[in-house]
């Protein structure tokens, strides 16, 4: 696993809905949220960068949501503004399902390496393809400073 440590700002502006996995269940909360978005987004013809984004925060917080092309906005929708300054980076190319596995091995690299995670963690899915051996998924793991 080659995890790239980045010193550079990273900023994100995504526009979706946050919630709480009470059950430890991140994904059936993710799921849930994204669900929810993409009807406000599809039915609102809102343009986006077409990019699901699941940002994982203390507290079992869970936001999930898109970023919108320049210039579109809608009220229905949360606005979550994220700025890491140190993080460590991995695209997972592979089944959505391996991407738990990759983030503990990123973890567990990452620790071996003297390094300590904090939150958020961010998921970004690319675009849909059928082909699982091609679907990419990029983790952002915050390092602390």
């Amino acid at each position: 696993m080659k995890v790239e440590i980045i010193n550079a700002p990273l900023t994100l502006h995504v526009h979706g809905f946050a919630g709480v996995a009470s059950d430890k269940n991140y994904a059936a909360k993710a799921f849930e949220l994204m669900d929810r978005m993409w009807k406000v987004v599809k039915s609102n013809q809102i343009k986006n960068k077409g990019r699901n984004i699941w940002i994982y925060e203390s507290n079992h917080s869970v936001f999930a949501g898109v970023e919108l092309e320049e210039g579109q906005h809608n009220t229905d929708l949360e606005n979550k503004n994220v700025q890491l300054s140190r993080y460590a980076y991995f695209k997972h190319i592979g089944p959505y399902q391996q991407i738990k596995e990759s983030g503990q091995k990123m973890s567990e690299d990452l620790k071996a390496a003297g390094l300590e995670t904090v939150y958020p963690y961010i998921e970004i899915y690319g675009h849909w393809t059928p082909d699982e051996a091609k679907l990419e998924t990029e983790l952002f793991m915050a390092l602390k400073k």
